[in-house]
């Protein structure tokens, strides 16, 4: 049976989806931190072909071109467009330049195709499911996208316009900095400024809080320390400048349990603004897809709607993008 393969690169992780007979078979992710080189993410499309195999069409979108190894996001675009069709050679790569759109080559789409993936997957929300809230949080961001009558409603297309507006939040399920979800915190019945330090990340919040699938969290640990309750705590602690000796576990619980709820009102108060632009009637439920998704669950219980996955397979959900990718590339074929 031919195959196809959707792509997503990140600026932190590389995810891939395989399609076969338009359904999802497999999906994964490995991480490929493109801060440290293009090296790193030619070794993980490699390995990624590897495991998932050959197909003889692949599907591409990406956010990598914001990594700060390139000058610009133009640049960007074509270095990374150029790496994985020669990585992918002699099959045929399409990237995804939005509304469902492809092109054999980035030159001159650069604009279009940068850090399109989120459309990709609102696309097929919207297909799937006509008027809903779709939301995506990964390990970095968070998505919110509305949509009508099968249509993503416009609230932005560049990463500018979608950070102004509420529709992309730039908090995410793992590689959040703590500083940036809550300026202060209570502890020990005073309230207590973080830390600007790079000390611990969300992915220390939700081990704490026995919620995070290990497997989501492939990046180092800000100290490079093992990834246990225990060394989340201290890297927790350190935010307050104090050692995770002068509290009990609980109280430590209590702590990543409010700064997990300061994350969440932000992407709450994101869906607030985008709902009091197009207020999409009470019943239309919201779509949940990436790692995050115990988060928009309750972000969709606050907003007292039903809760539906985007996809069925759980690594699907997990890497919407690529899957999402994948399936409007092989829809297209079917339908030309």
């Amino acid at each position: 049976m031919a195959a196809m393969i959707g792509w997503d690169i990140g600026g932190a992780h590389l995810k891939a989806a395989r399609i076969e007979g338009g359904r999802i078979v497999a999906a994964r992710q490995m991480a490929a931190p493109l801060w440290l080189g293009l090296e790193r993410l030619r070794a993980a499309i490699a390995e990624m072909r590897r495991m998932l195999g050959p197909a003889r069409r692949h599907a591409v979108t990406m956010t990598g071109e914001l990594a700060d190894i390139f000058p610009n996001r133009a640049e960007g675009v074509r270095s990374l467009a150029a790496l994985i069709g020669e990585a992918l050679a002699p099959a045929q790569v399409a990237f995804y330049a939005g509304d469902a759109k492809f092109v054999p080559d980035a030159v001159g789409h650069e604009d279009a195709i940068a850090s399109a993936n989120w459309n990709a997957s609102a696309t097929l929300a919207a297909r799937r499911h006509g008027t809903a809230l779709f939301v995506d949080c990964g390990s970095t961001t968070t998505d919110l996208i509305p949509l009508a009558g099968g249509e993503i409603l416009p609230c932005g297309t560049k990463d500018a316009e979608r950070l102004a507006s509420g529709a992309l939040v730039y908090t995410g399920m793992t590689r959040s900095f703590l500083m940036a979800l809550a300026p202060r915190v209570p502890f020990a019945g005073v309230w207590t400024p973080l830390a600007c330090e790079h000390f611990a990340t969300s992915a220390d919040l939700y081990r704490i809080l026995g919620d995070l699938n290990e497997a989501d969290d492939q990046m180092p640990a800000a100290d490079g320390r093992e990834k246990t309750v225990a060394a989340a705590i201290a890297r927790l602690a350190r935010m307050l400048g104090r050692d995770a000796a002068e509290a009990d576990a609980a109280a430590w619980r209590a702590l990543a349990r409010f700064v997990a709820e300061a994350q969440l009102r932000q992407i709450h108060d994101a869906a607030f603004l985008l709902l009091s632009r197009w207020p999409l009637p009470e019943t239309a439920p919201v779509i949940a897809a990436g790692i995050g998704e115990k988060i928009i669950r309750r972000l969709a219980e606050r907003l007292g709607r039903p809760c539906l996955p985007l996809f069925a397979e759980p690594e699907a959900a997990a890497h919407a993008p690529a899957a999402a990718v994948g399936l409007l590339l092989d829809a297209t074929e079917k339908t030309s």
